[in-house]
């Protein structure tokens, strides 16, 4: 079972929420977030499968996101928790759309931070590159080098540090199983952008996140549950690198 990590509250009726990371983080991307959420919920912390405390996934043959999906509806179950908030950011709100259209039942809402759902051509491009050295090159240079592409500005420092650091702690096997994973995406990303859900989303991104931004911005046009918050100067990791905005519009959203 993956590593996890809960925080109730002293009245635990209180609604839960779920945490979700994206590639190559880990559930203390969240560090932001807990104070400002247990005054009102109780929180699940999920590492998922190879990140953080998870232990790598090297026994696993399944590898894709519905097997990635169940890991995280594994704990939730594990904790008897019937219905939960989701919270992603990134490749983790893949993961959230994942659980919400298979698992209607045990979702609340879906909140999506730097949410992806669309690979442009710079980023086929960037995939196809990766895909032909990935098992040329030592996977952290790639890292840093997608880092920098999709965080290149200098108010994106914290989060893209801390994203690379948090790699550090994955193995270049791993790391190959989540490239791979993500590159075959675009099927599954076109599944989640025509087919609507009646769960309430908010779409919480940075206008900075130029790679990821313009798709959500014509999605929303086309959900009707779904809803769009664009945080300036702001680049892709959202919670991060302005946590005050994040945490305030997605109480909001919330109550």
């Amino acid at each position: 079972m993956l590593y996890h990590k809960t925080y109730l509250h002293k009245d635990t009726t209180k609604p839960w929420i779920t945490f979700v990371h994206g590639a190559g983080g880990s559930s203390s991307i969240w560090f932001s977030q807990i104070r400002a959420f247990s005054n009102n919920f109780n929180l699940l912390l999920i590492d998922l499968r190879g990140h953080g405390k998870s232990k790598s996934s090297e026994t696993i043959q399944t590898y894709n996101f519905d097997a990635i999906a169940d890991d995280v509806i594994d704990v939730v179950q594990y904790l008897n928790i019937s219905k939960t908030h989701f919270i992603g950011i990134s490749l983790g709100t893949i993961v959230i759309m994942n659980i919400a259209h298979r698992h209607p039942k045990k979702t609340i809402s879906l909140v999506m931070g730097g949410a992806i759902l669309y690979l442009n051509l710079r980023a086929k491009i960037l995939m196809k590159l990766g895909v032909c050295f990935k098992h040329v090159i030592p996977y952290m240079w790639l890292y840093m080098f997608f880092a920098y592409t999709i965080m290149p500005k200098k108010n994106h420092k914290t989060s893209r540090q801390f994203f690379t650091n948090e790699a550090k702690k994955m193995n270049q096997k791993e790391f190959i199983n989540w490239f791979s994973l993500v590159s075959s995406v675009n099927n599954i990303l076109k599944v989640y952008r025509d087919k609507s859900i009646e769960i309430p989303s908010l779409y919480i991104m940075g206008a900075q996140d130029y790679m990821f931004l313009p798709s959500i911005q014509k999605i929303v046009l086309t959900h009707a549950n779904a809803s769009l918050c664009v945080i300036p100067n702001c680049g892709h990791v959202v919670n991060i690198d302005a946590s005050e905005i994040f945490n305030k519009k997605v109480k909001q959203y919330l109550s």
